[in-house]
């Protein structure tokens, strides 16, 4: 059985995606997808009226728009008893939780029930904001991770947990990504989260022998300014056991 506010939803992103400046595409998220719509909540780049709305109303499905360099917006139901949706920024998932410190969140706006109406809305007010929060936390987001080499990976522990780098070699790049590091393409950063130590020991361990068969070696660090060895060994050192608090991202 069809659901028609779903197909509503899905059919009013679409047109939207559509609409908008440069290449978007649209992609569904039903009420099944319990743990992408989790995620997406998670990346709501929002403290005004789309985090007010979602406090009351978590999550039952979304539609997510995506542009080629990272961004994405979300679109979700109102939940007001008025036509339209409400839109918000969504923060990329592979930048440090410090890239945003001192980032104003591009808050989202309340969309009218009229697609084409709605673009030109987002054009000119929530697209700019979010280009301009999205370059800054980019920025951010390099200087909190030490440089690499074509024959060095150089991987920057973060104050969150997780861990980030900017390889020089594209087949680096492949390695990290098959091992759980996520890509910001547009900065060139991959992170592979702290929520599980255990897991990003293992992938650690596992990155090692893999770049060292390429010719490159590796490098465990701090960010610039703090206490670190110039170099780690492909192992890293013991991780406590436990997940490592995970630091609240300022959004």
């Amino acid at each position: 059985m069809h659901d028609p506010t779903s197909e509503r939803l899905a059919s009013y992103a679409d047109v939207l995606a559509g609409e908008l400046p440069d290449t978007w595409t649209s992609a569904h998220l039903p009420a099944d997808a319990k743990d992408d719509l989790a995620e997406l909540a998670e990346r709501i780049w929002d403290l005004d009226l789309v985090a007010a709305a979602l406090a009351e109303h978590p999550l039952t499905e979304a539609a997510v728009l995506s542009r080629p360099d990272g961004a994405q917006f979300a679109v979700v139901d109102r939940h007001d008893g008025r036509d339209g949706f409400l839109i918000a920024a969504l923060a990329p998932p592979a930048l440090p939780d410090e890239a945003y410190r001192a980032v104003g969140e591009p808050n989202g706006i309340a969309l009218t029930d009229d697609p084409f109406l709605s673009a030109e809305q987002i054009a000119d007010d929530l697209l700019a904001r979010y280009d301009r929060a999205l370059a800054q936390a980019r920025h951010n987001a390099l200087a909190s991770v030490q440089p690499s080499q074509p024959d060095r990976v150089v991987l920057t522990w973060q104050v969150d947990g997780s861990i980030a780098t900017a390889p020089a070699d594209d087949r680096a790049g492949a390695i990290l990504t098959a091992h759980g590091f996520i890509q910001d393409p547009p900065s060139g950063i991959y992170r592979l989260t702290g929520d599980d130590t255990q897991a990003q020991a293992r992938a650690l361990r596992a990155i090692g022998p893999r770049l060292d068969a390429l010719g490159i070696g590796t490098a465990l660090q701090h960010p610039a300014g703090r206490s670190t060895p110039t170099a780690a060994p492909a192992s890293p050192p013991p991780v406590p056991a436990g997940s490592r608090s995970q630091a609240v991202r300022s959004r």
